[in-house]
C-alpha cells in the first residue's frame, strides 16, 4: 500500500479582488485537512501556507497570523512562500516555533542551505527552478544555434550519465 507523503493547504484564492481567503475558512480548511490525515492514519506531513507574499499581499504580520492560526489547527510545517530576507525568514521561524518551517528558493540566492538552517528553517522547496534552469539552458542552446553555433552545448550532461539516472533497476 502507498500512501500520501505530504500535502499543502493553500490560502489562496486566485481572484485579485480578494487573492487570500478569510482567515476562519483557511484555518477551518486546515483542520478539515488534519481531521481526514488523522482518519486515514500514517504520516502523512500536513504544510500550511500562507500565500501573502506570491498572493500580492506583501504584509509579513498577516502571514505569520495565518502561519500561527494554521499551527494551532493541525499544520505540522509552515510555509509562506515568497518571503526572501534573513529578516523576514527568523520572524516566520520564531513565531510558529517549535513548529519547523518550510523556504522556497526558487531562483540564484546568496543563501546556502547551511545558511538556511542556521536561521532555522527546517524543510526547502525549489519550485519549478529545476524545470526553468532545463529550459533556459534549451533556449540558449537553441538561440545559439539559430547563430549557426554550437557553443550552447557546452555543460550539457553527457548520455551515458543521462542512461544512468534514467536506467530502470526493476
Amino acid at each position: 500500500e502507498t500512501g500520501v507523503a505530504g500535502l499543502s493547504v493553500e490560502d489562496s484564492t486566485g481572484d485579485d479582488a480578494a487573492p487570500l481567503l478569510p482567515i476562519e475558512i483557511a484555518v477551518e480548511r486546515m483542520r478539515a485537512a488534519r481531521r481526514a490525515i488523522d482518519a486515514r492514519g500514517g504520516d502523512t506531513v500536513l504544510v500550511g501556507r500562507a500565500e501573502n507574499f506570491v498572493a500580492g499581499v506583501p504584509d509579513l504580520d498577516d502571514a505569520i497570523a495565518r502561519l500561527r492560526a494554521y499551527a494551532q489547527a493541525g499544520a505540522d510545517c509552515l510555509y509562506a512562500p515568497g518571503i526572501q530576507t534573513r529578516e523576514q525568514i527568523v520572524a516566520v521561524v520564531t513565531a510558529v516555533a517549535p513548529k519547523p518551517v518550510n523556504v522556497l528558493i526558487g531562483a540564484k540566492s546568496a543563501f546556502t542551505l547551511d545558511d538556511l538552517a542556521a536561521l532555522g528553517v527546517r524543510r526547502v522547496s525549489v519550485g519549478g527552478a529545476l524545470a526553468r534552469t532545463a529550459w533556459g539552458g534549451f533556449m540558449h542552446a537553441a538561440q545559439r544555434l539559430t547563430e549557426g553555433r554550437f557553443d550552447g552545448f557546452e555543460g550539457a550532461a553527457p548520455g551515458a550519465t543521462l542512461n544512468a539516472v534514467f536506467r530502470s533497476e526493476s
